[in-house]
């Protein structure tokens, strides 16, 4: 049986670009091994992590802070894919893709944000 955070769409969709980002990077460079290619891969990683830390918490107010750490995280990977792009280590097209899939994610945490702080005011 799943936990409580495996049952929410965006942490899923979000350990689904974990994934994809490990995959990604491991075209990198050799040399970006402990750069761009170790950020990209624990910003990835940040966001399912809180989004699952906050679940486990007691409070929507702490849900909410960690679903905020999330939102971060994934602001930090966009940025980190097109400065991935700027270097020419990822095509334009690959670098869209993924800004896309991370902006759908921002979207889902943004609503699920709007949700906790509307229960946490109640």
């Amino acid at each position: 049986m799943p936990s409580d955070h495996e049952k929410l769409l965006v942490w899923q969709k979000a350990m689904v670009f974990v994934t994809d980002i490990y995959q990604t990077t491991q075209t990198f460079p050799k040399e970006e091994m402990y750069g761009l290619t170790s950020q990209m891969r624990r910003s990835a990683i940040s966001i399912p992590s809180n989004i699952a830390e906050g679940k486990g918490r007691c409070s929507p107010g702490e849900f909410r802070q960690f679903l905020i750490h999330a939102r971060g995280s994934l602001l930090e990977l966009e940025t980190q894919v097109q400065i991935a792009g700027n270097l020419g280590y990822l095509k334009p097209k690959r670098v869209d893709e993924l800004k896309a899939r991370a902006v759908e994610i921002g979207k889902m945490l943004n609503g699920l944000i709007d949700a906790v702080s509307r229960r946490k005011n109640l």
